[in-house]
């Protein structure tokens, strides 16, 4: 008998029986929908956990620390073993500079790097100031990081300003001492209009303001103005890593800290040899590593780690994320294919039904000289068509209900990221109706193999 007629047969039996074949499709539609919501909420959970991680810093970013007690903070160790320099070494530390940042440009998957050197600043402009804002000092690989809003980045040697799109809140009122933060209203300061009064020496301006016991004040340190000249993307509420800190070319900067501190005089932050003097070069607070590919950043921190560096990536956390997201996904998908089981229990009695009535009929075919095969193949036909059927509907199904759920729950009131909560991608539409019918003639295979068994005679007698 040919597949085309073998067809045919299956569908005009279950036409013959609609509200069994109706109520068992039924069953398989809520089994797959059911599946398909679960496991939506899983990937929906993933990817918001992977977009908000991504929002913060590039996932083929790796920040790299010297490991020792200069620049260690915010700095983890990969591979289960310490990076860098035990706090009780001896050794001179592993430091960050010039030619290490070269070193790094030559390891494999590397696209790009930067170095950081970090200081604290004091800026003034007109009645208003923001104290101890950090200026960083990066490389044009560092700026490719981040969206320009307005303005222009930095050019190599440039001592322009590039500002983060929540700093203008840290300014305040130095007459009245307040801010933002007190007012809800943002300062009166023109980020790229007006110029700005920079301090960079902040203990020698304290130590102007505040002086010693004995009445003996310090000069004011000099004041420098500079102008700023581009802002990042994004209003006050969108946050990322960037957002909160003033940039510069590292190599104006390094030009402008040279202007601020003279020959002798130690940069803050810059640790010094045995001797107790600065080093003749740049020591840098961190560099940031740029990776070709997400799936080579783990390797490259390796090799890093394997240097004596400290590192961290976003990857760091969205390992982490993604096996809590994998095993909510799994527990979910598990309540889902409960459902989808008893889906197929309710195949499976269909079948063995539709057997018992149609016993005469098997017992004609086999002797009329039907094959076997062609026998277990139309029950099995059927059972597959249930599966199919109710894959389909179920995956109608799961849509609706997706779009009910990202419409009246939302991701925000729940996990406090913004997005679709629940997500239904086309390969698990695609996958979801491909296990119904896998499901569906798993099912139908024992009644299957009941049917082929029965005797000719016997059923043909069987009333």
């Amino acid at each position: 008998m040919r597949f085309p007629d073998l067809l045919i047969m299956s569908v005009n039996n279950l036409r013959r029986r609609k509200l069994r074949t109706a109520l068992t499709v039924l069953g398989v539609i809520i089994g797959t929908a059911s599946i398909v919501v679960m496991v939506s909420l899983g990937i929906g959970l993933n990817e918001l956990t992977m977009e908000q991680i991504a929002s913060w810093g590039s996932l083929t970013t790796i920040d790299v620390r010297s490991g020792d007690s200069y620049g260690q903070s915010y700095a983890v160790s990969i591979g289960g073993g310490s990076s860098g320099m035990s706090s009780g070494s001896k050794s001179e530390p592993n430091y960050i500079t010039d030619e290490v940042i070269e070193k790094f440009s030559r390891l494999e998957h590397v696209t790009g790097t930067s170095p950081v050197l970090s200081i604290n600043v004091l800026l003034r402009q007109g009645a208003y100031e923001a104290q101890y804002e950090t200026i960083q000092g990066v490389g044009p690989a560092y700026f490719e990081q981040i969206k320009l809003g307005e303005g222009e980045y930095p050019q190599k040697g440039d001592t322009g300003l590039f500002f983060g799109n929540t700093v203008i809140q840290d300014f305040y009122n130095a007459k009245t001492g307040k801010g933002y933060w007190d007012t809800g209203e943002l300062p009166d300061v023109d980020l790229m209009g007006r110029p700005f009064f920079v301090t960079f020496d902040m203990d020698g301006y304290y130590q102007s303001q505040y002086p010693s016991e004995d009445g003996a004040g310090t000069k004011p340190p000099k004041k420098y103005m500079m102008n700023g000249i581009g802002v990042q993307e994004g209003g006050l509420d969108d946050w990322n890593n960037y957002s909160y800190r003033i940039y510069m070319d590292v190599d104006g900067m390094k030009s402008q800290l040279k202007k601020a501190f003279k020959k002798g005089k130690t940069i803050p932050g810059q640790p010094t040899n045995k001797k107790g003097k600065p080093y003749n070069y740049f020591i840098y607070n961190s560099a940031q590593v740029y990776v070709d590919d997400v799936d080579n950043v783990t390797k490259v921190q390796k090799e890093l780690a394997d240097m004596g560096f400290q590192v961290q990536s976003q990857i760091d956390w969205l390992e982490s994320s993604k096996q809590q997201s994998d095993m909510v996904q799994a527990v979910l998908g598990g309540i889902g294919a409960v459902s989808l089981f008893v889906a197929a229990i309710g195949i499976a009695n269909t079948m063995m039904m539709s057997i018992y009535e149609r016993t005469k009929e098997i017992g004609v075919m086999k002797v009329l000289g039907c094959d076997m095969g062609n026998i277990r193949n139309m029950f099995l036909i059927e059972s597959g068509f249930i599966g199919f059927m109710g894959g389909v509907l179920g995956i109608g199904l799961s849509y609706g209900v997706s779009l009910l759920i990202n419409k009246f729950v939302g991701a925000q009131a729940l996990t406090g990221m913004a997005g679709d909560l629940s997500r239904v991608p086309p390969w698990l539409s695609l996958a979801a109706v491909a296990f119904a019918i896998f499901v569906g003639m798993a099912a139908g295979f024992m009644p299957a193999m009941r049917a082929m068994k029965l005797s000719p005679l016997a059923a043909i007698r069987n009333e």
